[in-house]
């Protein structure tokens, strides 16, 4: 049976290895070593036959996904499979069906029908909300509950799983006594925390671990080690509970890696600029370089209907300093179920964040990207601008709003920068020059 980090660690490139080493331009062999340590995933299910897989790490182009999902408020199939095929469109990396209301396992599998990108989960949403409809709590939940719904994801051909490994039982009972500003806003997590509270008894996921690894690697997919108690305010932000998780997180990457399994990890919700930075080298420090999944960061709490563009402040200087996979943030984060346009805005603003961060770390296709823009500016070549926007549409659309009466643009029209220098550039070097 396939297995990527074992074949890496052999030296052994299969089609997906190069075929990635490639579109990323990395030396095959120094892709294998990373796959090899753990500090680059493959993301891909070797039951889908659709997909194709992306490398996540350590030297390759910083990721981003994109949340699509039904609710218990809203259920509309169609609109969610639309959502995705339009955050695909404009670039995502990856896509997560978060859904909670309606036929779970249809929305899923249609969703992982329509995309080639790879498809994650949270898989104890819908052990809750089965666990709600068999036995009236979520509560209720038992293990066989819980692990069937994973086994069940990844027949269908689920790519990556976020799981809430790192809320214990320790943890939770520490809140009990020293309480959070905002507690606990991951909803994976809090079902995890109430499952915990009423039985008392240790977390199903991080009991039972190496059952977990054992599903993961037969599908040889990756485990996201999720974030249940990233903080949901910046008063919360680096607290106790959000280390302590992380340390906890950090054995469970040793032990994965050990059994060959892919692991990435979550990272912090709300966190102010200023501590960005110390929270990646912590996560980068503690779990050995581990790939790391970031949420925003989102800087500050006081922006709703512009959370990503917070997030997008967030996650490029999150990518700056190591972060490797950036989660969108819509506008209606904190308000609503998104649109379809807020879908776009999302993947565009996080898009934007990572383009940066690959210009920073100098990246060659990002680089090459961006002088291609310059040059078309220059030659005032629109139809090479757009076709180099990362949202074409938009570009073309506010281009012709007005019809301009020459090339340039209707903000400086005849009085062109670019225009003006490039006409008298031209003058100058047509004259003879004096010796």
């Amino acid at each position: 049976m396939s297995n990527l980090m074992l074949e890496a660690r052999s030296g052994v490139c299969d089609e997906v290895v190069c075929k990635i080493a490639a579109d990323e331009g990395i030396n095959t062999d120094k892709l294998l070593r990373l796959i090899g340590s753990g500090r680059v995933v493959i993301v891909r299910n070797i039951r889908r036959s659709n997909v194709q897989p992306i490398g996540i790490g350590e030297g390759l182009r910083t990721k981003v996904n994109a949340n699509v999902g039904t609710s218990s408020e809203v259920v509309d199939y169609n609109l969610e499979i639309e959502k995705a095929l339009i955050a695909q469109k404009y670039g995502a990396d990856t896509i997560m069906d978060l859904s909670t209301g309606g036929d779970i396992d249809y929305i899923r599998r249609e969703i992982i029908k329509a995309v080639n990108t790879p498809v994650g989960t949270v898989p104890i949403y819908e052990a809750a909300i089965e666990a709600v409809n068999k036995k009236g709590a979520i509560v209720s939940m038992d293990e066989d509950i819980i692990f069937n719904t994973i086994i069940k994801q990844l027949k269908d051909g689920v790519d990556f799983l976020t799981v809430h490994v790192g809320v214990t039982k320790d943890i939770v009972e520490h809140l009990k006594t020293h309480p959070r500003k905002l507690g606990m806003v991951s909803r994976g997590g809090v079902f995890h925390a109430s499952w915990i509270l009423h039985n008392n008894k240790e977390n199903p996921l991080y009991a039972n671990f190496d059952y977990l690894l054992e599903i993961a690697k037969e599908f040889d997919i990756t485990l996201s080690l999720g974030d249940g108690l990233r903080p949901g305010c910046i008063e919360d932000a680096t607290d106790w509970a959000q280390l302590r998780e992380l340390l906890t997180i950090s054995d469970l990457v040793q032990k994965a890696w050990i059994a060959g399994v892919q692991v990435m990890v979550e990272g912090p919700g709300h966190i102010p600029l200023n501590q960005i930075q110390v929270n990646i080298i912590l996560q980068k420090t503690l779990c050995k370089e581990a790939p790391f999944y970031v949420l925003g960061p989102l800087v500050t709490d006081i922006a709703p209907g512009y959370d990503h563009i917070v997030s997008a402040i967030g996650g490029a200087l999150a990518g700056l300093h190591g972060a490797d996979f950036l989660c969108y943030v819509t506008p209606s984060e904190h308000l609503a179920i998104p649109s379809k346009e807020e879908v776009k805005e999302g993947v565009i603003a996080s898009k934007i964040a990572a383009h940066a961060v690959d210009i920073a770390r100098g990246n060659l296709n990002a680089l090459k990207r961006d002088s291609e823009m310059a040059k078309a500016r220059k030659e005032l070549n629109w139809e090479s601008e757009f076709k180099l926007a990362l949202d074409p549409e938009k570009a073309r659309n506010i281009y012709s709003r007005v019809k301009v009466k020459n090339e340039t643009c209707t903000m400086c029209g005849e009085y062109c920068a670019v225009k003006l220098l490039s006409k008298y550039l031209k003058v100058d070097s047509d004259k003879t020059p004096i010796c």
